[in-house]
């Protein structure tokens, strides 16, 4: 599947992504979290023998395996449901990186779970996240991800192992000698593409699609960023909006798979900022439960888009990490659903308090969740001059 340069490679590119992901420095000592799947457990290795190198204390953590996870939701209690290890949040005050290594075993193996479980427990971890948050604002943690190939993964997206194996490969530069110089140039050619856009001032963004007509209002105080180190593979510039401007039709072309439920055609009305009305082919009854666990789950924290010169992603993954950075033809615009990024604030983040976010508009949710249109597009920004100015076109930024 993966040679073992090519897993010495991914765990360097990954290294190079949790320091750029964080304003402040790493340093010996720091303690890092490294969340993974069994499967994972290859890259797991390399990757914790290269923070102790590094002089950092990395601590393991293997995610429950899909039995576990389907049998906690099916036989857990209320109580049981909410509750927090002790400790968990001491050491989340002083996490300085978190690496997630993302291996599922089994992808829909929660479809018969009450979806409000599901929400009820994402929401009792949130106060987690906040404080995560909180520290990468100020520069004292810093965090990425990434996925490794498995059986379950490659059959729902319609591909052998190897061809599964083979797409992480091309798209995280794997097959190069120097992954890290790739990744450092495409940090360089994204920073282009959000210095012209952080040049403008618009009112609204509207996008066009043969199924979608939205409109999004960034907001003020608001910066495009992307291509930070959080994820590899990530090729996507994104904001997060004031979710009180959004009006129209989103339709998600592409599947989705979320906490072990399958997601297809999903079809969002949005008035005043909220989604109205819901409809899905499959699934639709999970999506409406899901945007019903909290008061921001229904609006959006997020609005990307994808250059295809970028991405090399053309082939459906059923890996939310993938699949919102599809390349192919028609490149990708996506919105999550729920929480915003602080990181999108265009000030100093000390400053934005949970008072201040909410004035802006910055969503605030237990739940974020990437709903990926690859149909051919055209993105427009109506600027606060009055005039109006195609941004992205046929794939491509217009710049």
């Amino acid at each position: 599947m993966f040679t073992q340069s090519q897993l010495d490679r991914y765990a360097d590119v990954l290294l190079w992504g949790l320091k750029t992901s964080r304003s402040g420095r790493f340093k010996k000592k720091d303690i890092v979290l490294i969340r993974y799947n069994i499967p994972a457990n290859p890259l797991a290795e390399i990757v914790y023998t290269k923070l102790l190198d590094r002089g950092m204390n990395p601590i393991l953590r293997v995610n429950l395996t899909s039995a576990m996870e389907r049998n906690f939701f099916k036989l857990a209690n209320n109580n049981q449901i909410v509750f927090q290890p002790p400790g968990e949040e001491e050491l989340f005050k002083k996490l300085n990186g978190g690496i997630f290594l993302h291996a599922p075993e089994a992808i829909t193996h929660l479809s018969g779970v009450d979806p409000k479980k599901i929400g009820k427990a994402a929401v009792a971890r949130k106060y987690l996240r906040d404080i995560l948050d909180e520290r990468d604002q100020a520069g004292a943690f810093g965090w990425t991800l990434c996925n490794y190939p498995t059986e379950e993964q490659a059959r729902h997206a319609g591909l052998s192992l190897r061809e599964y194996a083979d797409q992480i490969i091309r798209a995280c530069f794997l097959n190069r000698t120097s992954p890290v110089s790739q990744w450092q140039n495409v940090f360089k050619n994204a920073t282009s593409i959000k210095k012209w856009l952080n040049s403008m001032k618009v009112n609204f963004y509207h996008i066009e699609s043969a199924n979608t007509d939205l409109k999004i209002t960034p907001g003020e105080k608001r910066k495009w960023i992307g291509i930070s180190g959080h994820n590899i593979p990530s090729f996507e510039i994104f904001l997060s909006p004031d979710w009180r401007g959004t009006s129209g039709i989103y339709f998600a072309d592409q599947p989705s798979f979320r906490s072990g439920n399958y997601v297809e055609g999903l079809r969002l009305e949005f008035k005043q900022g909220a989604a109205v009305k819901i409809q899905a082919r499959k699934g639709q009854n999970f999506v409406v439960k899901q945007l019903s666990m909290d008061k921001g789950a229904n609006k959006l924290g997020e609005f990307s888009l994808t250059d295809k010169r970028l991405s090399k992603i053309d082939t459906f993954m059923a890996n939310t990490l993938f699949d919102e950075n599809y390349g192919g033809k028609n490149g990708n615009c996506h919105v999550a659903l729920g929480a915003s990024y602080a990181d999108t604030y265009d000030g100093n983040s000390q400053e934005l308090t949970k008072e201040k976010k909410k004035d802006l508009g910055f969503n605030d949710s237990a739940l974020h969740w990437d709903l990926v249109n690859t149909e051919k597009k055209r993105v427009s920004a109506h600027l606060v001059s009055g005039k109006k100015l195609t941004i992205y076109e046929n794939g491509k930024f217009t710049m």
